[in-house]
């Protein structure tokens, strides 16, 4: 496996890791067992960013990571987000950022994964109400403390990332990025570059759509989320549907499958950026750390740019509240 350096603290992660969110929530009924094998095999692979969140579950997410890695602590880099506040019903309670939060969640999250560190801590949605400055120097007082090592953002704008910074360095921004969600190109890399702060995409495979695997929303689980989201809707899937033949052909021609040359796309856009596509199968577990092997030409790249550009898909990424809760 292939690893990349993250920051400037000296954190270095392989290339393709796990998003574990699926295996308790979002996407359907889920089988714990299953995934930590998943999990265990992501390690034996060299997968071994492990990504999870509080909120996941909730709280089911970072129990099922901890008692997947017991045995297994140091081979596993885990890393795990607060922020997104919910309660023990599911029910969703805004974004906190606040210092007295911080330190909570932090010890809430080391307690349900059973270590003494966590090895990346993101602050996973900008609180617009707490000055940046306050939430990171909570942030910063943990790696003092021996709780976290390195610090990490999620959906922040540039000005954002450029004022906490500024108070703690910050290894790794987590953002969505794929073929089909661009976002950060432009400004958001060129801050992150300046500043050598590393990237870690998230849904590099577009929430599964660029995966080939879903033909129509009815072949979603029915308590699938990605139901109720805009790029999934019945009139946005049938053209969204257009952009994933286009990957599948070029896959074809390459000798691989459409979600590897995405991955793989994605690796290709610089060796500061590692990605957590996520799984509940070990099968497309292996399918997925295979990508990291697979080189893409110049010409590969403009083939798939031409074929998949910014802006090509239909529908935003989450409903206008979702929306209204990234690049803050």
């Amino acid at each position: 496996m292939e690893h990349r350096k993250l920051g400037t603290q000296g954190l270095v992660v392989p290339a393709i890791g796990l998003g574990c969110m699926g295996m308790s929530e979002f996407y359907g009924d889920a089988d714990d067992m299953e995934s930590i094998r998943v999990i265990h095999r992501a390690i034996d692979l060299g997968a071994k960013l492990i990504d999870t969140a509080d909120m996941y579950g909730p709280f089911k997410n970072e129990r099922l990571v901890g008692r997947a890695i017991r045995d297994r602590r140091d081979e596993a880099v885990v890393a795990t987000k607060f922020g997104n506040v919910r309660g023990e019903d599911g029910s969703f309670h805004g974004v906190n950022g606040r210092p007295e939060y911080v330190r909570k969640a932090c010890d809430d999250s080391l307690e349900r994964l059973g270590i003494e560190t966590i090895d990346l801590y993101y602050q996973h949605r900008v609180d617009p109400d707490v000055p940046i400055e306050e939430t990171v120097g909570a942030m910063a007082r943990l790696v003092t403390a021996g709780k976290v090592r390195d610090l990490g953002l999620s959906e922040a704008a540039p000005a954002t990332i450029r004022r906490a910074h500024a108070v703690h360095p910050i290894s790794a921004l987590q953002t969505e990025y794929s073929l089909w969600t661009r976002d950060p190109e432009g400004e958001i890399f060129e801050t992150i570059r300046e500043l050598e702060i590393g990237f870690v995409a998230y849904s590099p495979l577009g929430r599964g759509m660029l995966t080939g695997r879903f033909r129509s929303v009815d072949s979603l689980p029915e308590r699938d989320y990605r139901r109720r989201t805009p790029r999934f809707s019945r009139e946005n899937f049938e053209k969204n549907l257009g952009l994933v033949h286009r990957l599948s052909e070029l896959a074809f021609a390459k000798g691989a499958t459409g979600a590897q040359v995405a991955l793989a796309w994605v690796l290709a856009q610089g060796p500061d950026l590692a990605a957590i596509p996520g799984t509940r199968h070990v099968k497309y577990l292996e399918e997925n750390v295979a990508s990291a092997g697979i080189a893409l030409s110049a010409e590969e790249i403009g083939r798939l740019n031409a074929a998949i550009p910014p802006g090509a898909a239909a529908g935003e990424r989450y409903d206008p509240v979702g929306m209204s809760r990234v690049n803050v």
